[in-house]
């Protein structure tokens, strides 16, 4: 069968505990290969559980998850596979070049990409200051940079443009159709909702489930919203309606949080 046409992930029953708190009680989705997927839901619904299911790196307690016909975190994904985490990962004491050249040798990519991601991700002006002495929003930046370097199939960003100005947010956004035009698989979360049209395919999570799985057009089309907002906001209120008085741990972190992520 040709590769192209099996889904980057397969998650099957996919079961998550945390101490009591139950996160996922049986999660069934696929994710298409060359597209940019959307994740998208209020503060503590389990997107950023679920992008550390698909990675590998989250203990489950039941049900299978399948990334490029492996199984989640095998030895043979680690070049196949990028992660970018909310939290900067790189070395504060070491400058932009040094660290992505680092990255680089690691990962056994070329030399020649060190500099096509500093380009990429807006960083030539401060490519020799330390990260220490960057921004915040800039810090996340050469994380982001770190998770480009190679030909990753699968690149998976949690919360990549936090921080941005709108200008870059859009640069970036270009830089991961690119990416996706090239054949990358993308699973972007979120918590700007205009970022939703930018996607290929959304994922709508609230309390730990799937409550839509659509395309940017069917999602203003279902719910006859004229924005992703107010389209987001309908969906959160028809699925809070059908679970009524089935209220999950998760909701109530919802609740308390408040908004999108």
């Amino acid at each position: 069968m040709d590769a192209t046409l099996t889904p980057a992930v397969v998650i099957d029953g996919l079961r998550v505990r945390r101490g009591r708190t139950e996160v996922f009680d049986g999660i069934d989705l696929e994710i298409p290969r060359g597209q940019i997927t959307g994740l998208l839901g209020p503060s503590g619904c389990g997107k950023t559980t679920l992008m550390r299911s698909i990675v590998g790196v989250q203990l489950v307690d039941g049900g299978s998850v399948t990334v490029l016909g492996h199984p989640a975190g095998s030895r043979m994904l680690r070049r196949a596979v990028a992660y970018d985490t909310q939290a900067a990962s790189v070395y504060g004491d070491l400058t932009i070049r040094q660290n992505l050249s680092y990255f680089a040798r690691l990962l056994g990519a070329p030399r020649s990409d060190v500099d096509r991601v500093i380009a990429q991700v807006g960083l030539e002006q401060q490519a020799g200051q330390t990260v220490d002495s960057l921004s915040g929003g800039q810090e996340n930046r050469v994380s982001l940079a770190v998770a480009m370097l190679g030909t990753p199939e699968l690149i998976v960003l949690d919360e990549p443009t936090v921080g941005l100005d709108p200008v870059l947010r859009a640069e970036l956004w270009d830089v991961f159709r690119g990416l996706a035009d090239s054949g990358a698989t993308l699973v972007v979360s979120s918590h700007v909702m205009d970022e939703a049209l930018r996607c290929d395919r959304l994922l709508l999570m609230r309390a730990g489930r799937i409550i839509a799985d659509t395309t940017p057009d069917a999602l203003l089309a279902d719910t006859g919203a004229a924005n992703p907002d107010d389209a987001f906001l309908a969906l959160i209120a028809r699925d809070a309606a059908a679970h009524e008085g089935t209220q999950h741990p998760l909701t109530r972190r919802e609740a308390r949080d408040g908004g999108a992520r």
